[in-house]
């Protein structure tokens, strides 16, 4: 069977499944998963350098906001 973000197993009822990618250097982005939904990745064009936030309300599971802190650049 195909559970949410492609993890191994399911989660509970009353759960959110999600799944972080970090990425890889300059090769493979970063992504976010959330209920089975990607909020960020490569292919949305809404990732950067540094921290890759993506803010969901806890009760309902819907995205408030994304966003990229470069840690880098200061």
């Amino acid at each position: 069977p195909r559970h949410k973000c492609g993890n191994q197993k399911s989660c509970p009822q009353n759960y959110f499944a999600f799944k972080i990618i970090s990425g890889a250097a300059n090769v493979v982005g970063p992504s976010i998963c959330f209920d089975d939904l990607v909020l960020m990745s490569n292919v949305k064009n809404n990732i950067g350098r540094g921290l890759n936030i993506a803010l969901v309300n806890g009760t309902t599971g819907q995205l408030l906001k994304t966003d990229t802190f470069d840690m880098y650049s200061g």
